[in-house]
């Protein structure tokens, strides 16, 4: 990205081209969701399917949005916060929790306390990982993927050994809980995290202008009169809570923010997170939304949404890959 792609003094767009595609595209996927083979089941199926809706908008939005964030700060279309292992942080906290207490415990009965535990502990190891990363004075992609693969090695080593302890009605628990469940929700645990993603949300919008500036670089942001050591910490606050949320309400999903931001990129008009914030979210909900469509009401279940969000998302990841490996040695 060049410096002479962000004008500071220039006013975004909101309603653009690609926005009110995505925005048509996301209304029919809605619709379809809510009243695709309902049968004349009204009274069961809208309600029901309302609250899983709600879950998918607010994982897709607090996904992308993060995800959108980290690569602003670190300048690089390629890193994710999921690639830094607290897909495995996550494994880790569910095993420990059932090694210490059993898989019927405190956290069972009381799903919310459960719930603010996983946030805590995800976020605190989030900015120990970020300020360690970003604190670097020069950035290197493989320096920092190399780091969150050994995080999250490490992380994943040590669930290891702990299954290889637990009896085998335990593990199922643990096991159950590496893949993101949307069948489930819990509606006291959802409005909950409605409210923290919307605080977080409206914190990000009210940036977004600075946000813009970050874009050019630190030099040209402490220039233009941005706080850039303040500014970036409370991003990275925002990124880590939003993750954490996400993940501590339905589970990981890896590769979703990858996949989403590249199609962002790719259809995006302008390089203001005027638009990229709103277009990164739609885009976000259309997959959650329209691939939950296609497995309940057209395969019948006949999959899990979360392993092919995964497997596309990894075939993104190695492409951007290639793709920055050809232009370093062109």
């Amino acid at each position: 990205m060049t410096n002479q792609t962000i004008n500071p003094f220039y006013q975004a767009k909101i309603l653009t081209k690609p926005v009110i595609i995505a925005s048509v595209v996301l209304a029919i996927s809605m619709l379809l969701f809510m009243t695709l083979n309902a049968n004349g089941n009204w009274d069961f199926v809208l309600p029901f399917r309302f609250y899983k809706l709600m879950a998918l908008i607010l994982v897709g939005v607090a996904i992308g949005v993060s995800t959108l964030l980290f690569q602003t700060l670190t300048h690089n279309p390629i890193l994710t916060p999921a690639l830094l292992g607290f897909d495995a942080l996550y494994v880790l906290i569910q095993s420990v929790l059932v090694f210490a207490l059993g898989a019927v415990n405190i956290f069972t009965t009381q799903p919310l306390l459960k719930f603010f535990l996983e946030i805590m502990l995800m976020v605190i190891a989030s900015m120990l990982m970020f300020r360690l990363l970003f604190n670097e004075k020069q950035q290197n992609l493989s320096r920092l993927i190399l780091v969150g693969i050994i995080f999250g090695v490490l992380f994943r080593s040590l669930s290891s050994l702990i299954a290889r302890l637990i009896n085998p009605e335990d593990f199922v628990v643990v096991q159950s809980a590496s893949f993101a469940q949307f069948n489930t929700i819990d509606k006291t645990m959802m409005w909950v995290s409605l409210a923290i993603c919307a605080v977080c949300l409206g914190a990000v919008w009210r940036w977004r202008h600075q946000v813009d500036i970050l874009m050019l670089g630190k030099s040209y942001a402490i220039n233009l009169g941005i706080d850039y050591q303040k500014l970036a910490l409370r991003l990275l606050i925002i990124i880590a809570i939003l993750v954490a949320t996400a993940t501590a309400f339905v589970g990981p999903v890896i590769f979703l923010g990858l996949l989403v931001c590249a199609l962002t990129n790719k259809i995006s008009q302008q390089m203001y997170h005027t638009e990229r914030l709103i277009l990164v979210s739609l885009i976000s909900v259309i997959c959650l939304v329209l691939g939950q469509t296609i497995f309940e009401q057209v395969l019948g279940m006949a999959g899990v949404l979360a392993v092919v969000i995964e497997l596309f998302g990894g075939i993104v990841f190695i492409i951007l890959m290639l793709n920055r490996y050809k232009k370093a040695i062109a």
